[in-house]
């Protein structure tokens, strides 16, 4: 090991390689997405989704069906909403801005989980969720708010993207509760229990057949996906949760990087400083746990990671 690695805490490794690993799949959604619908897209990584986690139940001889099966299959749900807003998100906004504006979840689940489950809401999540707002109107520029002249981003498409966050915010509350009794490996699982059957009415009609470099981008989604998840749960065995929300965050320049590399994509001022905004929302609400002692990984929402 170089001098380098071993001054570099093994979490923060694990957390910028799952960064890398999200990144990757977004990258695949996006090239995929240039002529293959949303919901075949979602349908795919279901297939492969389904497949992984069915081998790493068997593999652990674990019971795939849980005890709370119909919050379970809510889960399933809410996990698949969140997933099919970013992935539409990701194909019609430039790669950087899909990212940032998904990043603004980890606060909406601190406010969610106030409301929801009676968690603590303390003065740095509003300051937290005050940064993020700030931080998408920037990246949204509304001409309201800009002028006429600003070249803002499609409204209806910034708003779904930001379902996708509030879905995925309630996945994940939902996986904290379901944490509690249920094996991290069935919670995943039942993301494409769920996903499988739910997507395939929506293909029919309007799937499109894969080209050969397709399929590679489709087997992408699924894979990086999975290696996103991998190192994500490692990192979570090294660092508290908070910190590592806030590492997770270079996904978004990685994600700039890509838009920049693959598609001529420009990074504007508001676009840096949105991100950077969010950033500081984030790290804000990452001081929530820093001291926290560390807690064994739960399973996260399907949509990023």
């Amino acid at each position: 090991m170089s001098a380098t690695e071993s001054r570099i805490p093994p979490g923060v490794r694990y957390m910028v390689l799952s960064a890398l690993g999200f990144s990757i799949m977004a990258l695949f959604v996006k090239l995929a997405g240039k002529r293959l619908p949303t919901q075949e897209i979602v349908l795919s990584r279901a297939v492969i989704g389904l497949a992984l986690s069915y081998v790493h139940l068997r593999r652990r001889r674990i019971s795939p069906w849980g005890t709370r099966r119909g919050l379970l299959v809510v889960r399933g749900f809410l996990g698949l909403a969140g997933l099919f807003c970013f992935f539409y998100s990701v194909t019609h906004l430039p790669l950087a801005e899909a990212t940032v504006i998904h990043y603004v979840n980890p606060v909406l689940t601190a406010l969610l989980a106030a409301l929801v489950l009676k968690e603590a809401l303390r003065p740095q999540v509003l300051v937290s969720a005050a940064a993020c707002l700030a931080g998408v109107l920037l990246v949204y520029r509304p001409a309201f708010l800009f002028g006429a002249a600003t070249s803002g981003l499609d409204l209806l498409t910034v708003t779904i993207g930001l379902g996708g966050a509030c879905f995925s915010a309630l996945a994940y509350i939902t996986v904290r509760t379901l944490s509690r009794t249920e094996d991290p490996l069935v919670i995943v699982f039942y993301f494409p229990l769920v996903a499988l059957p739910a997507t395939l009415p929506t293909v029919i009609g309007v799937a499109l057949w894969p080209t050969p470099l397709e399929w590679l981008y489709l087997l992408g989604v699924g894979l990086f996906t999975q290696v996103g998840q991998v190192f994500l749960t490692k990192g979570l065995q090294h660092e508290p949760a908070g910190k590592a929300m806030t590492i997770a965050y270079i996904q978004v320049f990685f994600a700039a990087a890509w838009g920049v590399i693959f598609f001529g994509d420009r990074l504007t001022a508001g676009t840096i400083g949105g991100a950077l905004l969010i950033l500081l929302g984030v790290a804000l609400l990452g001081l929530r746990s820093s001291g926290a002692a560390r807690r064994p990984p739960v399973a996260r929402p399907e949509t990023l990671d």
